[in-house]
């Protein structure tokens, strides 16, 4: 008798165990391990980390669907959701040394969201831009709103530790790679026709649209031609010292540089060198001008984003597009003071099929011309959002219209790659909110006051 209620029992003891293990294992506030380099580990095999105490904030369904999304672009995005009483000391920089994956890395912390990123992969305007574009939503549409617009602005490519193309398999098989052959042996000639034709279709779109971005080109050189002509200056008038000859000699250059770069320009991409030279013909003139003037010599900024014509910017000021989000734009004086009145700025438009448009609504073909005047750096942030900010944000577009506009090219290391500490903590730095104008402010690498 005894020996059946032992054999009864064992069965209820073991269930017993079974359920205290699965108590201490998924029990709400059991000790799982969250810190930095936990959160680290997860996003090297995938993008997006929920923490155990944040699951309330992105349910397993819609993390998964961010996670594909991000997969399918193939770009180093990394979400990270975390509850707000998170330790924040420093946390982008050390997730970024824990991950040592070049990306962009945004945080939801309680109800708030910042991110980072490294600027082969997105500049710090563009960056900060996208943050404020979706402060105030709930998770799951703030997470989705920045991964969407991210993705068609950033550049690099997803980390091979996410996951490639391995196969389960041994090999192909001998009966599989002949008739694999095969099959590409029959495509070859009718593939082989279509890349001719392609080539000569994007070989036409190409002299297409460079002959409608020269319309515009010749009247930026028609415009600093007559400011040349305005200028009545005389290398040899009385007051002229060597540095406002110099000055005067530079712009000269410039203003030639440019006419020979544009009669000797062949694609659309050939143009950015045209207008790299316009805009140190016009800082040149500003130099002039504040010698002769006798006022302290002005600082390298880019031109006015409305319009280069109006020369170089004298201040950022805060400017939303129709159906977009606010961003930092450099402005002349004149288009400052509009702003501040309420008044529209004066908007370079371009002809297009469908009449007068903006530049940055009007075609790819103005990527190279803008990219001359504003440089890769500081274009993502300027553009995002527009029509020719997405265009240039695909491969397509580098291909048809070459790279360097914005689109993150040049050298070292390229988003989705492992240089583990090898990044500029400056990228890094600031406190959680610095990005996004959260109130608090913070410093020293916080997140931010109140906490």
């Amino acid at each position: 008798m005894k020996a059946v209620r032992r054999t009864r029992s064992l069965p209820a003891l073991l269930l017993a165990v079974l359920a205290l293990v699965l108590a201490t294992l998924y029990a709400p506030g059991a000790s799982a391990d969250t810190s930095v380099s936990a959160i680290a580990r997860a996003l090297r095999q995938g993008p997006v980390y929920v923490d155990p105490a944040a699951r309330d904030q992105l349910s397993a369904a819609d993390a998964d669907t961010l996670a594909a999304r991000i997969k399918d672009a193939d770009k180093p995005l990394f979400i990270a959701v975390l509850p707000a009483g998170y330790p924040t000391t420093d946390l982008f920089a050390d997730l970024r040394s824990a991950t040592g994956v070049t990306g962009l890395y945004g945080i939801r912390l309680g109800d708030r969201f910042d991110a980072r990123a490294d600027s082969s992969v997105m500049s710090v305007t563009a960056r900060r831009n996208l943050v404020r574009s979706v402060r105030g939503e709930d998770a799951k549409s703030q997470l989705a709103d920045f991964t969407d617009r991210a993705l068609a602005n950033m550049g690099g490519h997803a980390p091979r530790s996410w996951g490639g193309s391995a196969s389960g398999g041994h090999g192909m098989s001998t009966t599989g790679l002949i008739t694999t052959v095969a099959v590409l042996v029959a495509a070859g000639a009718g593939a082989y026709a279509l890349v001719r034709r392609t080539r000569r279709r994007r070989e036409e779109e190409q002299r297409a649209a460079l002959e409608r971005l020269r319309v515009v080109v010749d009247e930026d050189i028609t415009a600093f031609g007559e400011e040349l002509d305005r200028l009545d200056f005389h290398p040899s008038e009385p007051g002229a010292d060597d540095a406002m000859r110099a000055d005067y000699e530079r712009a000269l250059d410039a203003y030639e540089t440019a006419k020979q770069r544009m009669g000797a320009a062949h694609r659309p991409e050939d143009v950015r060198p045209v207008t790299e030279a316009l805009e140190d013909g016009r800082f040149s003139l500003a130099q002039l001008a504040a010698r002769r003037e006798r006022r302290p010599l002005p600082e390298r900024r880019p031109p006015c984003f409305f319009d280069p014509r109006h020369g170089p910017s004298v201040s950022d000021a805060t400017w939303t597009p129709p159906g977009g989000a606010p961003r930092e734009v450099p402005v002349c004086a004149a288009d400052a003071t509009r702003l501040a009145d309420g008044r529209d700025p004066v908007i370079r438009e371009v002809d297009t099929d469908y009449g007068r448009r903006p530049y940055w609504d009007a075609g790819p073909a103005y990527g190279p011309w803008a990219g001359g005047y504003f440089g890769g750096g500081l274009l993502p942030g300027l553009l995002v959002g527009t029509l020719l900010g997405s265009m240039m944000a695909t491969p397509t577009y580098a291909a048809d219209y070459g790279t360097g506009y914005g689109d993150f090219g040049g050298g070292g290391y390229e988003g989705g790659d492992v240089s583990g500490t090898d990044f500029d903590a400056g990228d890094f730095g600031g406190g959680f909110g610095d990005g996004g104008g959260f109130d608090g402010g913070g410093g020293g690498g916080d997140f931010g006051g109140g906490f």
